[in-house]
């Protein structure tokens, strides 16, 4: 009697590998189909952000104040209190969120209560920035500052929305540290303060400062909370000093786009383009910190 080869047991092997290589290739060009959609999308709106913002991006939009008339306005008063606003928040947020990893991780026991604050925390990561935007509105500006919208309640807030990324950041930053650098310190006699601070920090410093980094990129592009603690625009000062009034650059672009001229939006772009390159440069010094540390610690 013959058997048909293609009924065979490796007749049957060759359809399945047929099969499982087609369904690669489905799967492999539906993801890139995916990947080509999204990258065509973001390049479309940055080309119409540029062809309609770089014309009005000049020493005179930098250097103006926000105007109700488009040819005379500026970002110097936004810019200025995105820079405040950035700043406090990393004065705050960091000794707070590189502390509290440290401790979860090398510190506390693992136990129930540590399991359940860790969650809090990733849970925390994931609530909408408007809740932090009311939640800064009572406690800070109406229970701590007595009504005042000043640059402290902002950067609070902001401290607030990004603080259980640092932490989170900080703690998978700590954890890439290999246990066998513990041990080898230990064995050497080294208290656990000791071993945090001459083994653990200097190889986590560069996971940590890239999270940092990135989690203050996204405090400087959040609107609603500011929108709700400061509710400021047109602003024609510059802030001076933590308890003054501010505004910040993704605030003023949504008011500049509420408009109904045509060109309060070809100024909005231009407020985007400086946005981005805020962005683009907080980035590129977090790979660099990155790249430096790695080198140093290689």
């Amino acid at each position: 009697m013959i058997i048909n080869s293609a009924q065979g047991p490796g007749g049957k092997s060759k359809r399945f590998e047929l099969i499982r290589t087609w369904r690669d290739r489905i799967f492999f060009v539906g993801f890139l189909l995916a990947i080509l959609i999204g990258v065509a999308g973001l390049a479309a709106l940055l080309i119409d952000v540029l062809i309609d913002g770089l014309g009005f991006l000049n020493w005179k939009f930098l250097a103006n104040y926000a105007s109700r008339k488009p040819l005379e306005s500026g970002i110097l008063a936004p810019m200025a209190g995105t820079v405040w606003v950035v700043g406090l928040t990393a004065i705050f947020t960091v000794p707070v969120g590189i502390g509290t990893a440290i401790y979860l991780e090398e510190f506390a026991r693992k136990n129930r209560l540590t399991r359940l604050i860790e969650l809090n925390i990733s849970n925390l990561a994931g609530v909408p920035s408007v809740i932090y935007g009311l939640l800064g509105l009572a406690v800070f500006v109406q229970f701590l500052f007595n009504g005042s919208r000043n640059l402290t309640a902002g950067a609070l807030t902001m401290t607030l929305l990004i603080l259980p990324i640092v932490i989170i950041a900080s703690q998978e930053a700590i954890k890439a540290v290999p246990s066998s650098y513990r041990d080898a310190a230990y064995a050497m006699g080294a208290t656990r303060w000791q071993v945090v601070k001459t083994v653990v920090m200097p190889q986590a410093v560069p996971g940590m400062m890239s999270g940092i980094i990135l989690a203050l990129s996204r405090a400087v592009g959040e609107s609603a909370p500011i929108l709700i603690i400061s509710s400021l625009v047109w602003v024609t000062f510059v802030p001076t000093s933590p308890d003054s009034k501010f505004t910040v650059l993704p605030l003023q672009i949504f008011t500049w786009v509420s408009q109904p001229q045509e060109d309060f939006r070809s100024i909005a772009a231009a407020g985007i383009i400086v946005l981005l390159l805020i962005l683009l440069g907080m980035n590129a010094v977090a790979i660099w910190i990155r790249n430096k540390y790695q080198v140093r610690s290689e």
